[in-house]
């Protein structure tokens, strides 16, 4: 039976009632002693589309685009092609936690999203993070499809803070870093794993950014260029969003850090 409208809002509403339930132990008090956050070790798979440049033989420059909350590899693919120059390949990686988006419209079908870590135990999918990074970065090295010497990252949203907190504890891993619309890491003055790195950074802002507006976003260049050599932050007439006048500068400062 497929639900439309208010019923799956309904659907939705009890399945969580019904976690809720048992998380709180309504059905009934529990018995005996209890082993609170006991944890075990499984297999994790995170998934990544890879687009080669045509004609491409040589290992080239790569771009690993990460997209934000609520978003997924293939939207993030589409998006990163728009902004790359020509002989890159692109890998879109798609984050860990996935969850129920509600339809387009009435009558489809649930979408899906993917987040990169919430605050319950934000740790564990930092570490989740980087060692996805690390293995995606190395496998495109090892089969001859990036140049390791050119390896850049593409950020949106809630990824922007996880990728600073990639170059700056994994100093000069990569070349250059775009973060759109994004934030610094809450522990940026206090964690002390960060090191200055000679990783790039271009930081894109909307001025109409409702997450992340002009007040918050004001001294990025100089709490960045604390810790990085070559900063550039830039304003936009914009949302939270990615528009052509940044997709234009993405591919041109791509295009100039790769011929470095």
């Amino acid at each position: 039976m497929k639900l439309e409208g208010p019923e799956v809002k309904r659907a939705i509403g009890a399945f969580e009632d019904d976690l809720a339930r048992r998380e709180a132990g309504e059905n009934g008090e529990r018995n005996g002693r209890l082993l609170a956050d006991c944890s075990l070790r499984a297999e994790v798979r995170l998934y990544y589309d890879l687009l080669l440049p045509p004609g491409s033989a040589d290992p080239c420059p790569l771009l690993v685009a990460l997209h934000g909350y609520g978003g997924n590899k293939k939207q993030m693919l589409r998006e990163a092609s728009k902004a790359v120059p020509q002989g890159f390949a692109i890998a879109a990686l798609q984050a860990l936690h996935q969850h129920i988006r509600e339809p387009r419209a009435p009558g489809e079908p649930l979408r899906y999203g993917f987040g990169w870590l919430t605050n319950f135990r934000p740790a564990e999918s930092i570490a989740l993070h980087h060692d996805a990074l690390f293995a995606l970065i190395e496998r495109a090295v090892a089969e001859g499809v990036a140049d390791g010497k050119k390896i850049f990252l593409l950020g949106f949203s809630q990824s922007v803070a996880l990728i600073y907190r990639f170059i700056f504890k994994h100093a000069d891993l990569v070349r250059g870093a775009v973060c759109i619309c994004g934030g610094l890491p809450g522990d940026w003055e206090t964690n002390e794993e960060y090191r200055p790195s000679r990783t790039a950074i271009l930081h894109l802002c909307g001025t109409h950014d409702e997450f992340y507006p002009p007040e918050r976003v004001r001294d990025y260049a100089a709490k960045l260029s604390m810790r990085a050599s070559r900063v550039e932050v830039r304003s936009y007439d914009a949302a939270h969003e990615i528009t052509d006048e940044m997709r234009d500068d993405v591919r041109s400062w791509l295009a100039n850090m790769a011929s470095l």
